[in-house]
């Protein structure tokens, strides 16, 4: 499994390319808000052979779905995810404005509805979605048992967990999320989130003050 991380937008959102010796490919939380970093992702799956073959969204906030009118124009995939997120998407001109940035396009609808449990593939891989609602209603992270890796959206980060000052967060929720569904994971499962530095389930379910 090949893994590129590639990091979009004011926000720093991290968007994951994984692909495999088919070169096939996935791509989680599309970032791109600039011409500059559509082009860069662009480039790097042409220059490496790749067919993009899945989109997914961990969660619809507005930062991490900034490039899913590329990608729906681009290479023809509308994004994978839960639509309980969706009124973040159909209002982010709106909100993207409290940010003081300026956003015109219009998310494309979902392609497919996610929900825990459901299997995605491509190449000769296997993704298993988890819900983990909390920081946002529809939050999933997606895990791949074979290769141990986790992408927690912003669920869980190094050191940290994600905010939960929304209208529709859920403090307790996530918490009851992060602790039965992502640390009874295999200790060394590795955990790439929305945002920072990748970290370990056996590092966080040890030291992360914020669950407790």
């Amino acid at each position: 499994m090949e893994l590129k991380i590639f990091t979009f937008n004011t926000i720093q959102v991290n968007s994951y390319l994984l692909w495999d010796e088919t070169k096939e490919a996935a791509l989680i939380d599309c970032g791109c808000l600039y011409e500059s970093e559509k082009n860069e992702l662009k480039s790097f799956i042409e220059s490496n052979g790749l067919q993009l073959k899945v989109y997914l969204n961990t969660h619809l906030h507005f930062d991490h779905i900034f490039g899913n009118p590329y990608i729906y124009k681009e290479f023809g995939l509308a994004a994978w995810a839960n639509d309980a997120d969706w009124h973040w998407a159909e209002n982010i001109a709106q909100r993207v404005a409290r940010f003081g940035l300026l956003y015109d396009e219009k998310i494309p609808a979902l392609g497919r509805i996610l929900n825990d449990g459901d299997e995605i593939h491509f190449g000769k891989q296997r993704i298993v979605a988890i819900s983990v609602p909390g920081h946002s209603p529809g939050s999933l992270a997606y895990y791949l048992p074979q290769h141990n890796m986790l992408f927690s959206g912003d669920a869980l980060f190094r050191d940290s967990i994600g905010r939960t000052d929304f209208p529709d967060s859920n403090h307790t929720l996530l918490l009851t999320s992060i602790k039965e569904k992502l640390f009874t994971l295999p200790k060394d499962t590795v955990v790439y989130p929305g945002h920072d530095r990748s970290t370990t389930i056996e590092y966080e379910s040890e030291y992360n003050m914020f669950i407790r």
